[in-house]
């Protein structure tokens, strides 16, 4: 098979020829093999990330996983109202580049009162408060509007990044879920609001629903569910009354146009795992994370729910990957191939995103081992 085959043939919880491998490097390692300052690709889109990642995937030679690509559809940019807010650098220094975003209406310029803080070799911060990093919360005298070096409109990203893919991995759209943030604030206001959140999650599960719709019709390799650290801020029975709906109708839109659905959420899984493979149509997830981060044993998901689901992970980011030896990362992915890879519908990958110092050598071993022991 080719690795795209292989990829969707494991997401649909079916057997390829050999267990897929596709370590979650969705983000530092692309950026660090590029040798530029990260800042060029998360501010300057130069690369964009999405094509960072593909190169790293020709580099090391794994299955390509590119669950998202930033993607407007017609009748999005349709419903934009509001100000057109613009991305502008405040201050730079030697390792860290400011930026706050603003608009003009009605001839007075507006300041966002967050910044982001983009740094020469790590992922930016985002809605990082002025005062935290020493920043006047007044308008600056003087900035420079952020001009990416690629730009693509509408869908072209997407046919870009399946172009430069192939047949090497596959390449996604994806959706959210409705339901609580990440901050206190939002555990708060469910329990003194309730009826205000509901109806926000109502109006947000018609547009994923909108959108979902949308991303079938073009019928990427997979419909990507987005939702990092969603169970610890929605626990099962929030989940039920905020998410549940969508997830269902979203699995369902996927399953009716005939491409695999996924869900990435990292933090305690377990509780999401049951739900989703006894109540919905999501056929693949992961990463399916270990305590202390998670609450997954790889062994016990497959016995209990690999029937119904697929299985993407579960290899330490930092105990195995990082601070590993290869004889490390060999034997971890020996184990994971003997708890989760029988009769098919497994994708070895980690727990999660790797560190940008992750020893390539380790990135490979891992590789070699789903190439040997890992054929069916």
């Amino acid at each position: 098979m080719i690795p795209k085959q292989r990829m969707i043939t494991a997401m649909l919880n079916r057997q390829p020829d050999m267990v897929p491998v596709a370590p979650d490097i969705s983000n530092m390692i692309p950026c660090k093999l590029t040798g530029k300052p990260f800042w060029d690709i998360y501010l300057y889109h130069d690369p964009p990330l999405w094509q960072a990642y593909i190169d790293a995937v020709k580099y090391f030679g794994f299955d390509g996983w590119l669950p998202g690509v930033p993607v407007q559809f017609d009748y999005e940019t349709e419903i934009e109202n509001g100000p057109v807010w613009r991305e502008a650098t405040i201050e730079r220094t030697p390792d860290r580049i400011y930026t706050r975003y603003h608009t003009n209406d009605g001839g007075t310029e507006q300041w966002s009162d967050f910044c982001t803080v983009y740094y020469i070799a790590d992922p930016p911060t985002s809605l990082v408060p002025l005062e935290k990093v020493g920043l006047s919360a007044d308008a600056p005298t003087s900035w420079e509007d952020v001009e990416p070096h690629t730009h693509y409109k509408g869908m072209g990203a997407y046919e870009e990044a399946c172009r430069q893919m192939g047949d090497l991995g596959v390449v996604g759209l994806d959706v959210a879920l409705p339901g609580l943030g990440l901050h206190p604030e939002a555990i708060y206001e469910y329990y003194d609001n309730l009826d205000a959140v509901v109806e926000r999650c109502e109006q947000q599960h018609e547009a994923i629903v909108r959108r979902a719709t949308a991303i079938a019709e073009v019928k990427p390799d997979l419909l990507f569910i987005g939702v990092s650290g969603f169970m610890i801020s929605n626990p099962a029975p929030i989940f039920r009354k905020l998410a549940l709906k969508t997830l269902q109708m979203v699995t369902k839109i996927a399953k009716d146009a005939g491409i695999p659905s996924q869900i990435h959420c990292c933090g305690p899984e377990y509780d999401l795992v049951k739900i989703a493979a006894e109540e919905s149509d999501l056929s693949s997830i992961n990463p399916l994370e270990i305590a202390p981060m998670g609450n997954c044993n790889l062994a016990q998901v497959k016995k209990e729910f690999g029937n119904s689901i697929g299985l993407m992970g579960n290899l330490h980011t930092t105990e195995v990957m990082l601070y590993g030896t290869q004889e490390t990362v060999t034997a971890a992915s020996k184990q994971a191939i003997d708890d989760a890879a029988e009769g098919g519908g497994f994708i070895l990958s980690t727990g999660d995103q790797c560190g940008r110092d992750t020893p390539y050598e380790n990135i490979r071993a891992m590789i070699e081992v789903a190439r040997t022991y890992g054929k069916y």
